[in-house]
């Protein structure tokens, strides 16, 4: 099983090793973006070229998100669902609301 409880009762993901790093990869590349355009404000850059970065920056994220979705839908909602747990539906709709928000 994928996904097992933590000493708090929290929920967990055990993620596969890969996985792991290359979702890790990906925020490390979105906080490099971020810090760039904290250098951009620091030095006064003009306003549509910080636009341009937070935009890109606004991109990766969503994408990273969309990735993490993905990844859940396909795992820890499937598995629910086949264990039975109905209520797994219930909750990737909540989280999809606030998604899409």
């Amino acid at each position: 099983m994928s996904e097992n409880k933590s000493c708090c009762g929290e929920r967990r993901k055990i993620r596969e090793g890969s996985e792991k790093q290359a979702l890790i990869n990906r925020l490390s590349r979105i906080e490099g973006q971020i810090r760039g355009i904290r250098g951009m404000v620091e030095k006064d850059a003009y306003c549509p070229e910080v636009l341009v970065q937070v935009s890109a920056a606004s991109a990766a994220l969503n994408s990273f998100a969309r990735a993490m979705m993905d990844a859940h839908i396909r795992s820890c909602v499937m598995e629910d669902v086949r264990g039975g747990n109905a209520d797994a539906v219930d909750e990737l709709i909540e989280v999809l609301h606030k998604f899409v928000r």
